[in-house]
């Protein structure tokens, strides 16, 4: 049974969340959302880079082993390919970019 912390979990603790927050909180990220954060969209986006996935049904896929993980890794309850299409389409891209 594995006890230590993910790979991906020790790479993300290096991300700089308190300046992400910022940015967030300029552009209103998470205006409206439940639960779903721009925290959590960027994780899953920084897997799909990381793992070479190609499309969103590619990286959700790629995921569905480790749902019951999702909490560990940072993703949130709910990585659908739906909440990842409506996350990219109504977020604005200025939030990832800066």
């Amino acid at each position: 049974m594995h006890k230590g912390q993910f790979i991906f979990t020790q790479v993300c603790k290096f991300l700089p969340k308190r300046a992400f927050d910022c940015l967030v909180n300029k552009y209103d990220g998470n205006k409206w959302v439940k639960s779903f954060t721009c925290w959590n969209h960027l994780l899953v986006l920084i897997y799909g880079q990381l793992s070479n996935r190609e499309s969103l049904r590619d990286l959700v896929t790629s995921l569905a082993p480790f749902r019951n993980m999702f909490h560990h890794l940072g993703f949130g309850a709910n990585v659908t390919r739906s909440n990842l299409s409506k996350a990219n389409e109504q977020r604005d891209p200025r939030i990832f970019e800066e």
